[in-house]
């Protein structure tokens, strides 16, 4: 496997001594490990701090090839978790196709259905498709086909060929249909097969009677631009399939009040919370605002809608309103309901070194250290007696309050100066602040200064668990994952819910 991220130094301590990136002792995982650290946080083709997109496309691609081969089962549950339970889109897509192409030519079974379960959203197919057309050439084999066929006859309907067969897309759902050859489930649906492949090649035929949503969409867009304003009516909207997106297109003009108004009974959760600047700055009315409010702070709309709860610090440091606040705060506190309680006494140390200001979403709205605070404040409000650390080359100890909110206490971090920057001494502050806690967590990029000791948890206790989350899946680690030291990726609140399973005993550690 080709080496990335890591330093030998010979000279120091013999051939073959792994370091990271900062020239601490460190220790290459196993390789399911690594996948996994690196599958969740993995944005195909973005540089990170200490490693290029090239370097870490093709690590990636590599690990993809040997565990779906080596484990498929444990591959093929990784990769449907990784989309659906991590949120994590391309990486799905890639580590799918790359694990399906290794598994043929290995000749093990079962990468048609792993295909399928990587594409969840209707745009997806295309994009399955353009990856392989772009990497692989135009040949394909039956399984990848077959895999992304199942996905279109889920996915694809008149609503979603709406939303995402635009003329800018490389592959359209034509192009799909064409070289995947999917098998309607119904005549409705052998209906929009035969439209896609009609808009794609641009013939044209009469749109199929049982097409009724785009008919009502043709029928809006007849419209001349001047009337289009007129149209207010969120039953009219809806039955035109007409997004917050589309609608703000076609009506060639700013999205006013009005039309936030007519449009917002009918957007999806997500949609919501990504909007709350664009509703201020629009002037929506304090009566919609509050039926909006009262939607981000359901607590059946906040696990439906399986909005990862970094999403909503994003929102409240987008959103100028006081409105928006302590709905955004229930609807974090819902969304961080499988947070364990932890027992005894807990140490959380924070990594606010130089490289976790990277950033975190793709967007750039949240920070790796944004994501590590708000999950370390969280573990902290749930547990008996948490002491919790911000660390860089120096630390500072975060006083909590009991029954104060997570946005809260993430306010008050950022406020007091606990976002330090500079460099990254874990071993420093695990040795300066464990004092016979009975657990210790670090959120970090293991990205670890030099020292003296023979891991950064070398003052803990082999006896006490020491978890480790990586926030950037880098190879190395700061520490070896044997015995009572666990290493793992993916902020979620399900993926913290595995510490008392490890510390009850439980021999599997994977959230899937």
């Amino acid at each position: 496997m080709a080496r990335f991220n890591l330093k030998v130094r010979s000279s120091q301590a013999g051939a073959g001594r792994v370091l990271t990136a900062e020239g601490a002792p460190g220790f290459v995982r196993e390789p399911r490990a690594e996948l996994f650290l690196l599958g969740v946080s993995h944005m195909v083709g973005e540089d990170t701090f200490y490693e290029g997109a090239a370097e870490r496309d093709a690590r990636f691609r590599e690990l993809v090839a040997a565990v779906a081969v080596a484990d498929p089962d444990w591959f093929a549950r990784f990769v449907r978790w990784l989309r659906t339970g991590a949120m994590v889109r391309t990486a799905s897509v890639v580590a799918a196709l790359e694990g399906a192409r290794a598994q043929v030519a290995a000749g093990v079974p079962g990468s048609r259905a792993v295909v399928d379960s990587a594409l969840q959203r209707a745009d997806e197919p295309g994009e399955a498709v353009a990856y392989w057309l772009g990497r692989h050439g135009r040949t394909m084999p039956k399984p990848v086909k077959r895999g992304i066929a199942d996905a279109a006859v889920r996915l694809y309907h008149e609503r979603s060929l709406l939303r995402y067969d635009a003329d800018g897309s490389a592959v359209r759902f034509g192009d799909v249909i064409d070289l995947t050859h999917p098998r309607a489930r119904d005549e409705r649906q052998g209906d929009l097969f035969r439209h896609a492949l009609d808009r794609r090649h641009r013939r044209d035929n009469p749109l199929p009677a049982s097409l009724t949503v785009l008919a009502a969409r043709a029928e809006l867009m007849g419209l001349p631009v001047e009337r289009r304003g007129a149209v207010t009516d969120p039953a009219v909207l809806d039955a035109a399939g007409m997004t917050w997106e589309s609608l703000a297109g076609w009506r060639q003009s700013a999205m006013d009040a009005t039309a936030w108004e007519a449009v917002i009974p009918t957007m999806g959760y997500l949609a919501l919370l990504r909007n709350l600047r664009n509703f201020d700055r629009a002037g929506v009315g304090d009566d919609v605002a509050a039926t909006v409010a009262a939607r981000l702070a359901d607590p059946g709309e906040v696990a439906r809608s399986r909005v990862l709860p970094m999403r909503y610090l994003s929102a409240y440091n987008a959103a100028p309103s006081l409105r928006w606040a302590y709905p955004l705060e229930q609807a974090l506190q819902h969304a961080l309901a499988n947070v364990p309680a932890l027992d005894a006494r807990t140490l959380i140390l924070i990594d606010t070194s130089g490289s976790m200001a990277a950033s975190f979403s793709r967007d750039g709205t949240l920070l790796r250290w944004d994501a590590a605070a708000v999950f370390g404040l969280a573990l902290a409000a749930r547990a008996q007696d948490a002491t919790v650390v911000s660390f860089s080359h120096h630390t500072t100890v975060f006083p909590t309050v009991a029954g104060e909110s997570v946005l809260g206490a993430v306010r008050r971090f950022k406020d007091d100066g606990h976002f330090h920057g500079g460099g990254t001494d874990t071993e420093g502050a695990i040795r300066r602040h464990y004092d016979r806690h009975d657990r210790v967590v670090v959120l970090t990029d293991e990205q670890a200064y030099a020292h003296g000791a023979g891991d950064v948890a070398a003052a803990v206790p082999a006896r006490v668990p020491v978890y480790t989350w990586n926030l950037a899946g880098y190879r190395v680690g700061h520490t070896p994952t044997t015995g009572d030291r666990h290493t793992y990726g993916g902020l979620s609140d399900a993926a913290f819910a595995m510490i008392p399973l490890v510390e009850a005993g439980t021999r599997g550690r994977w959230p899937f």
